[in-house]
């Protein structure tokens, strides 16, 4: 993303590329929901397996839980 679009919208990062970091991405009602889900099975011993359409957010969400 141009910088000069990134000045204009006042963003700290491209929200289009992959790296962006754990604590600029939004945690809603759904994905904390999730993420509380996520961590009682784990702590049970348990595994989950994540599915959806391309873009809907898999990617962002397991690196939301693993940067808990």
């Amino acid at each position: 993303m141009n910088p000069r679009l990134q000045a204009l919208y006042g963003l700290k990062w491209n929200p289009f590329a992959p790296g962006v970091p754990t604590e600029a991405l939004h945690v809603g009602p759904r994905l904390d929901s999730f993420r509380r889900r996520i961590r009682q099975l784990a702590a049970e011993g348990g595994f989950a397996l994540v599915t959806g359409a391309p873009g809907t957010g898999k990617s962002a969400s397991l690196r939301i839980v693993a940067s808990d």
